[in-house]
């Protein structure tokens, strides 16, 4: 961002013109209360005391007014992420027992098309990487997997966890977490090459920088994946300087992220910039639909910065892009009825990322949504946003009436006409204050709850919340 002269002549001005014009500079340059305030704590940081204080106050005030209530809440139970219910396992293959690491490590190697490497349940320590490296088929995948969501704990004390570089594979119900000593876990999977096809479903994974890392080798690339209800997390800040993103995706296409629940992506070192998802290095076609994405669940009130979703990330070397010069970072993507929540910066963004569609997304408590560079080019519709869109630096973006979004002047005031639609959504509870706002449209889709949609929508991700949890939890106080 083009931040630090605005913010210095904002500082100026509010000290010597007046709110007005500082407010008129502000929402010119783009900047929220919440970016605002960490920056003037920054720089009265070295200075005496008593400008230090005025820092700190002014950072409290600030992201007071824009993020509200900072207490940290804990989700309910919801259809979103990994389930409880296991999908039936496939017929046909060779089923193949595995009860201990070795025998993984040794299933996994020499894996043939149509196996099924079931994992006895229990818990499983691996010192080293899982090769996958034989392919399946499409008529025959191989299958890694739990008999039962949570029957097979298994903890990864490597750098990466299972490294892919085949295609038609397939990961179904394991809980994984990294086990490595000063946090150096760096990937669940990594799916890398040839491994098209790939396919990732009913997971939890946490305690890595980026969960599932997916990127080309000697010109070949994981092209058609499939990551869909999986949760990730992290239960600490990652102390390093490397990316920290849950779902980090470079020059793959026709990837569809699906119904994924992610969550507290806490980068402690280096820039302290983190992501969500992101597509990036020239990657096309990737489809983001149905996730929910709280960047601070557990873990709040950190330093740094997070955004919700991305096409272009931080941007990408050359030499790791599909065409190796990255004229767009991403092309022709969609953001579809996902929920992002508590988010220090965008909820949304866009880096030279061309053609990308924006529909029925609802963004709480984030920056909005930015779309930057000339490169970029943003078709909105439906979307329901609790703060600002923005074109900057050249990015464009092409709305349709049915957006709802609130300008940053409103924020420097403690308004939030959009949040004030759910009845306390700090504590998840998104049920309607009254009716929802509504627009028509044309197409039956689901929302993020997985409900079929009818001509009258409501704006943003779903029409009742209520769809969204699971069980008896749709009958608890704020459920329905």
């Amino acid at each position: 961002m083009k931040l630090a002269a605005g913010l210095l002549l904002a500082g100026g001005l509010l000290g010597l013109a007046g709110a007005g014009a500082a407010l008129w500079v502000l929402d010119a340059q783009g900047v929220t209360p919440r970016t605002l305030g960490p920056y003037l704590q920054f720089r009265a940081s070295g200075h005496n005391t008593i400008i230090e204080e005025s820092g700190r106050l002014a950072n409290a005030v600030l992201t007071r007014l824009d993020r509200g209530d900072p207490r940290a809440a804990l989700l309910p139970p919801l259809v979103i992420g990994a389930q409880p219910q296991a999908a039936p396992a496939p017929h046909g293959g060779r089923t193949v027992l595995v009860a201990s690491a070795d025998e993984a490590q040794r299933a996994v190697r020499t894996a043939a098309p149509g196996d099924v490497i079931t994992f006895v349940p229990g818990d499983y320590r691996i010192a080293g990487r899982l090769y996958a490296a034989r392919p399946g088929t499409e008529q025959a995948p191989i299958v890694v997997r739990a008999p039962e969501p949570g029957s097979v704990r298994i903890a990864f004390a490597s750098a990466e966890g299972f490294s892919v570089s085949a295609p038609y594979w397939r990961f179904e119900n394991l809980d994984i977490r990294g086990a490595c000593r000063h946090n150096a876990c760096e990937h669940a999977f990594h799916v890398v090459g040839n491994a098209h096809h790939f396919v990732a479903r009913n997971n939890t994974i946490r305690d890595f920088n980026a969960h599932f890392k997916i990127n080309g080798e000697k010109g070949r690339f994981p092209d058609h994946g499939l990551l869909e209800s999986n949760t990730l997390g992290n239960d600490a800040p990652r102390p390093t300087n490397r990316a920290v993103t849950p779902i980090d995706l470079v020059g793959a296409s026709d990837w569809i992220i699906r119904a994924n629940l992610v969550s507290d992506f806490i980068k402690a070192d280096g820039d302290r910039i983190s992501y969500g998802i992101f597509a990036k290095g020239g990657a096309q076609r990737t489809v983001i639909e149905r996730n929910l994405v709280v960047c601070e669940q557990r873990l709040r009130g950190q330093p740094g910065q997070r955004v919700g979703l991305s096409f272009g990330g931080g941007g990408t070397g050359r030499r790791y892009c599909r065409d190796g010069r990255c004229i767009t970072e991403h092309d022709d993507g969609l953001m579809r009825a996902n929920l992002v929540l508590a988010c220090s910066d965008a909820g949304i963004h866009l880096n030279s990322a061309a053609g990308s569609r924006l529909v029925d997304n609802t963004l709480l408590d984030t920056a909005g949504v930015q779309v930057r560079f000339p490169e970029s080019m943003a078709l909105m519709d439906g979307n329901l946003v609790d703060g600002p869109i923005r074109e900057d630096d050249g990015g464009a973006v092409r709305a349709t009436p049915h957006n709802r979004s609130t300008a940053i002047g409103w924020l420097y005031a403690g308004r939030h006409p959009q949040r004030a639609l759910f009845s306390d959504p700090a504590a998840y509870d998104l049920r309607w204050r009254g009716e929802p706002p509504r627009r028509a449209q044309d197409a039956a889709l689901p929302d993020l709850c997985g409900k079929v949609r009818g001509a009258a929508a409501a704006f943003g991700a779903f029409d009742d919340f209520a769809h969204c949890l699971r069980g008896d939890e749709r009958e608890r106080p704020g459920g329905s």
